[in-house]
């Protein structure tokens, strides 16, 4: 079941400094044993205007629950189904999104229950679950995923791109998945991938991040295939819309800010190139299966034997 809703969330977002964070976060907190200590992290944080619609918590905290509860069995599936509606819900500048005072606040404050229940292994969760790089942090993670991904409004290749746990582990710390055509040109090929049920598909996932980031710093993707870019005004009125739009849906995608879709052209040289950059990448050389000795127990069952689970 997800775990209780922690009492007295503020109603409104802020900014929690690192150093705070490294004061208070420690392994009780971590493994659930305790909650964060709310009135010593308000005392250390910076509150953001309450005038702002997408600055109150009371659509995230909706969000996150519904995300608890969808996937109360299979955790690592929330990750596609929240990543576009949370990057809907909060409305950023990348600017904005870049500061990590925000997520330290948001993990910390805000939503721990949702850190602990998405990333806690057999006994605590990773401090940079709560606090950590952009492509680390429970919820930063999630939101630069879909702007990355996303094309345009539309958010359909975020939950593509989001399927597949290394791609947000790997593919997403790559400088060159900024250009707009080389993430789609990625995604178009973990589409087929799929489609055709590869196996092992985060070998293959982390095999074309590889290459892909490799040939980078040789080919320069932008000029190889142009990208006119989002357009900036287009994402600030999306932001401004957020004073009177309705929380986004839960059945269907919520739409983005429509900054232009991405030049489909230059995704189609991409992909043709990243076809071959694959076939030649080398991939991780898994050992062959030998049969097992029925009186040997697996690691991962005694693992499971030792936590009673």
């Amino acid at each position: 079941m997800p775990p209780t809703t922690p009492h007295d969330i503020p109603p409104v977002l802020g900014l929690l400094p690192d150093t705070i964070v490294a004061k208070y976060l420690g392994h009780a907190i971590q493994s659930g044993q305790e909650t964060p200590p709310q009135v010593a992290l308000r005392k250390g944080a910076t509150l953001l205007s309450a005038t702002e619609a997408r600055r109150h918590t009371v659509p995230l905290r909706q969000l996150l629950e519904e995300a608890m509860r969808r996937f109360q069995d299979q955790r690592t599936a929330a990750d596609a189904w929240l990543a576009p509606r949370l990057h809907a819900t909060l409305r950023l500048t990348r600017a904005e999104a870049a500061d990590g005072r925000l997520w330290n606040y948001l993990a910390l404050l805000v939503a721990p229950d949702y850190v602990l229940w998405r990333h806690r292994g057999t006994e605590t969760t990773a401090t940079s679950r709560f606090s950590g790089a952009h492509y680390t942090q429970a919820f930063s993670r999630l939101w630069w995923a879909a702007e990355l991904f996303r094309d345009g409004a539309d958010y359909r290749p975020v939950e593509t791109a989001c399927r597949v746990q290394d791609v947000l582990n790997t593919t997403l710390r790559l400088d060159v998945i900024d250009h707009r055509p080389t993430a789609l040109a990625i995604v178009r090929i973990l589409d087929r991938l799929i489609a055709s049920h590869t196996s092992h598909l985060g070998d293959h996932v982390n095999a074309l991040s590889s290459a892909v980031n490799t040939a980078g710093s040789t080919l320069v993707y932008d000029v190889l295939a142009p990208d006119g870019g989002g357009e900036g005004e287009a994402v600030l009125d999306w932001i401004a819309e957020a004073q009177d739009a309705p929380a986004v849906p839960f059945e269907r995608l919520p739409d983005g800010p429509d900054d232009g879709r991405v030049n489909a052209q230059s995704v189609d040289t991409l992909v043709a190139l990243f076809d071959k950059l694959l076939a030649e990448a080398p991939r991780r050389q898994r050992p062959t299966q030998r049969p097992m000795d029925p009186g040997v127990i697996p690691q991962q069952a005694m693992e499971a034997q030792r936590n009673g689970l």
